[in-house]
């Protein structure tokens, strides 16, 4: 069952929101779509949901267009949360549920579930106002789960949680996909999609700048990063050759580096002019190449 978006183009008026995005998301798989404000992520959710027609181009699901036959099988967390605020948490699943084609009991029984699992079983009768922002997204959460979706999307989830509620919503997150959930969700927080995702796609002004598995994005951006904490002055890395990013931090220098050969060239240099504590090189982050590939073409 994968998901494929072929050619999709979504235009308000003249303005393309989605320009010519061609993806093919994998069944079972977390597939992560980063990008600022504006990029065109929520207006590709809303086409692959059937809310919005695209203006070109195909989406399809196990080869099938998506539309209300095939809603029972998906959920949606949007990243606008709509719960009715005066209903309480039961009566808002249950409702939202029997639209989904679930039976009251077997509603019931998966929220006890979910309550338990978000460390909040007693919050059953309580009205949505009353709850707090943290758990009226686990609340939107659950309505967008309960009825155990072949595919799931989730628009900006873990916006607004603090860091605790951040990591029982992943853990969640992840049970859903060991369990056979196809899983696209958006992020403006990198470290997210890097921790959960085996592919992604980078969007800017509606077009994908940069897409395919994590592993050879990084491979092909070639740089890599370079620590070193160390006991003597280091401005001298600052016009090294090879070196394209320095940033100092209290406890020693970090640089960007064009390959590991520069790494081994700075060492040599630097071995006998005092003591060093650190040096590590490491992979890019998926911050640098966002930033360098989304800065490019900001330019």
């Amino acid at each position: 069952m994968v998901l494929k978006l072929e050619n999709v183009t979504k235009k308000f008026g003249s303005f393309p929101a989605v320009d010519d995005v061609s993806i093919s998301i994998p069944e079972k798989e977390m597939f992560g779509f980063l990008g600022a404000n504006g990029a065109g992520k929520t207006t590709t959710f809303r086409m692959i949901l059937g809310l919005l027609d695209p203006s070109g181009g195909t989406i399809t699901w196990d080869n099938k267009p998506i539309n209300y036959t095939t809603s029972h099988l998906i959920g949606y967390l949007p990243e606008e949360r709509g719960l009715y605020p005066k209903l309480k948490v039961k009566e808002q699943i249950v409702y939202l549920a029997r639209l989904r084609g679930m039976q009251k009991q077997a509603a019931l029984k998966e929220l006890d579930s979910w309550l338990t699992r978000f460390k909040i079983p007693g919050y059953k009768d309580k009205k949505v106002e009353e709850l707090s922002k943290g758990n009226q997204q686990k609340i939107q959460f659950i309505t967008a789960v309960i009825h155990k979706p072949q595919l799931l999307i989730l628009d900006e989830p873990f916006s607004g949680l603090d860091p605790v509620n951040v990591e029982l919503l992943k853990e969640a997150v992840l049970h859903l996909k060991e369990n056979g959930t196809t899983i696209v969700f958006s992020s403006h927080r990198m470290e997210h999609v890097e921790e959960m995702c085996e592919h992604l796609c980078i969007m800017h002004h509606g077009k994908p700048i940069v897409h395919g598995s994590l592993k050879e994005i990084k491979r092909s951006f070639g740089k890599k990063n370079l620590i070193i904490h160390a006991d003597f002055n280091m401005d001298f890395l600052k016009s090294y050759s090879g070196v394209t990013k320095t940033k100092q931090t209290p406890e020693g220098t970090h640089l960007q580096i064009e390959g590991e050969y520069v790494a081994e060239k700075i060492l040599n240099d630097i071995v006998g002019k005092g003591f060093i504590r650190k040096f590590v090189l490491e992979e890019p982050s998926l911050n640098d190449i966002f930033i360098e590939k989304v800065g490019a073409s900001y330019e």
